[in-house]
């Protein structure tokens, strides 16, 4: 049973690595699928214990974000923010800053991916308007989208997983990782515009020539203070122990009722796939921990609560996440985090995890839907060019999360 278990795994890991390879057509949601269904069928797991295995806590987090990110996506809230915060910038450095912390700090309370899928469009328009190459601003949303999302649990899926695997509370979550996430904004500023000197060169006052983009602001007027009611609600969810998956779920049913969006034009719009991606994972990692092949790794393998602990994180989240990417590699150490039993642990997988995506165009999805968003405006942005920007500031940021969460490794034992 251990052997078909292992290459049911392998299958399936192939699956996703295979899926973000260039020019690939395997899709990530059917390898997992497969998986899953091959767990069952092959007697690794019954029916019943792969249902038990699909954390429901997560599947409701992320589904009730999604509503929500969905009304606001139609109701043009994205887009408002964008347009209008960028197009205050005055010179190319306001602009690079502007993007850096407007991405990076909506990344942090939506997942990132639904951000730079709205903000691409958004920024390609503006730098074309003001006729200036979009190409470093599209990089420095990339990388401010991984790193901003870092600092919470919403900010991304394997932070969602994380938040939900832990108990961490959520203003905990953002107080321990947020020095990683405004300190590694301001080193995407400082860093890329070495590797752009001409396009920084000239500091002339930016005319922008206006794109008309819709927004509905009646549909906002309710939609908008429930986004932030939840927002609020997440801080204080462990002070009146309100468990957090149910106020996504609440703020969703509320924003589908009262809001101006028909709900059958929302659901519709709903990533069910994603949710299927998860929910096959969380089967197949169990069918491979049920046979103990993840109770011989941990063994051989202990991750302790030391310095030690925390760069061995940092160094098999910067390499195994270029290979099947941030959020099966998450899943992957879910068993063995909850085995080491450290909240110190915990928040540098969540900040490792995420930070590594953007050593690759393939390291996290977020890169990839800005490349893909990029191509149909005929914008092409090269694995090298992004790598040689951001390896660099994947290597310094991963360096910064281990010094910071050393620091507070120290300070909690004092």
């Amino acid at each position: 049973m251990t052997t078909t278990a292992v290459i049911i795994f392998i299958i399936t890991f192939l699956g996703i690595i295979y899926t973000r390879l260039p020019k690939v057509n395997i899709d990530r949601p059917s390898a997992a699928f497969f998986g899953a269904v091959a767990m069952i069928l092959f007697g690794v797991l019954t029916f019943e214990e792969a249902v038990l295995a699909i954390d429901f806590n997560t599947i409701a987090l992320l589904l009730g974000m999604m509503i929500i990110i969905v009304v606001l996506e139609l109701d043009g809230f994205f887009t408002f923010i964008a347009e209008k915060t960028i197009s205050l910038s005055k010179s190319r450095n306001q602009l690079l800053i502007i993007i850096v912390f407007v991405t990076g700090i909506a990344s942090a309370f939506l997942v990132n991916d639904a951000v730079v899928l709205l903000f691409t469009p958004v920024i390609i328009q503006i730098c074309r308007s003001a006729k200036i190459n979009p190409i470093p601003y599209l990089i420095a949303e990339i990388l401010a989208s991984n790193v901003g999302s870092a600092m919470t649990i919403t900010g991304n899926p394997q932070n969602i997983l994380i938040g939900m695997q832990s108990g961490i509370p959520y203003t905990y979550f953002l107080l321990h990782l947020l020095p990683v996430s405004l300190i590694g904004m301001i080193l995407i500023i400082l860093l890329i515009k070495p590797f752009f000197r001409n396009e920084f060169k000239n500091e002339n006052h930016l005319v922008f020539q206006g794109e008309e983009f819709n927004y509905h602001f009646k549909s906002m007027k309710i939609s908008v203070p429930i986004f932030i009611g939840i927002i609020l609600l997440f801080f204080f969810s462990h002070t009146f122990n309100i468990s957090i998956p149910l106020i996504a779920l609440a703020g969703a049913s509320l924003i589908l009722i009262l809001g101006k969006i028909k709900p059958s034009k929302v659901i519709k719009e709903v990533d069910w796939v994603l949710l299927l991606f998860f929910a096959g994972l969380f089967i197949v990692v169990h069918g491979i921990e049920k046979v103990g092949v993840l109770d011989q790794f941990i063994d051989n393998t202990p991750i302790s609560n030391n310095l030690e602990g925390i760069v061995s994180l940092h160094a098999l989240s910067l390499v195994l996440s270029q290979i099947v990417s941030n959020v099966p590699f998450t899943i992957l150490m879910l068993p063995i985090l909850k085995s080491a039993s450290s909240d110190l642990l915990w928040l540098s997988l969540a900040s490792a995890a995420t930070l590594a995506g953007n050593a690759t165009i393939i390291g996290a999805v977020a890169n990839l839907i800005v490349i893909e968003v990029a191509k149909k405006y005929d914008i092409e942005i090269g694995f090298w060019q992004f790598f040689k920007v951001g390896f660099l500031i994947t290597v310094i940021t991963l360096l910064l999360s281990v010094l910071i969460l050393f620091l507070q490794l120290n300070w909690s034992m004092l």
